[in-house]
């Protein structure tokens, strides 16, 4: 098995490629060993001592570390922890632990999620992450920035000039894009 690497623009996260699926559906964010409890290739990685954070993606896998630690030191370590995961053929994510998508959406919070789908998850998850809607009100979207992209120093660039604009376009209710980290 040959998993490839690739840098990302947060400069304390990695882009890991198997070369196989990862999730069948969906993605899984999990920011500390806790959160992890459904998913045993992230507490796997949460062992490796530097590892602040797994992001999980259709056919990859975004591990973000804690500033003490080099990727030199860490690299190999993931890696192997990677390679040992899917040769012995270990579950991603425990059967039924996906996250459910949402229920009964109004026509703008729709085509919210659709241009969402569409148009913005391809493109950050070449970065090696995803971006998940949260709540549409009073004007304001919510998303969150996950893998790569949560503690970019370039994802306030892109949830206000890249997507907020794109939304504000195509959804003439949307005044405004915010991450949920501003709450």
């Amino acid at each position: 098995m040959f998993i490839q690497t690739e840098g990302t623009p947060n400069p304390a996260t990695l882009k890991f490629i198997p070369g196989c699926q990862v999730m069948e559906k969906g993605t899984a964010n999990f920011s500390s060993a806790e959160s992890a409890g459904r998913s045993p290739l992230a507490l796997r990685l949460f062992e490796i001592e530097g590892v602040a954070g797994v992001f999980l993606g259709g056919d990859f896998i975004t591990v973000t570390k804690t500033d003490e630690k080099s990727w030199d030191a860490l690299k190999p370590l993931i890696l192997s922890a990677v390679m040992e995961h899917f040769t012995a053929c270990k579950l991603v994510i425990e059967e039924g632990a996906e996250d459910a998508a949402g229920g009964d959406d109004d026509a703008i919070v729709t085509q919210i999620k659709e241009l969402l789908e569409t148009r913005v998850r391809p493109a950050v998850a070449q970065d090696g992450g995803d971006i998940t809607f949260h709540d549409f009100a009073d004007g304001v979207v919510y998303l969150q920035m996950q893998g790569a992209c949560q503690g970019c120093p370039s994802a306030s660039m892109t949830l206000k000039h890249g997507i907020e604009n794109m939304l504000r376009h195509y959804i003439p209710e949307v005044k405004e894009v915010r991450s949920v980290d501003e709450l």
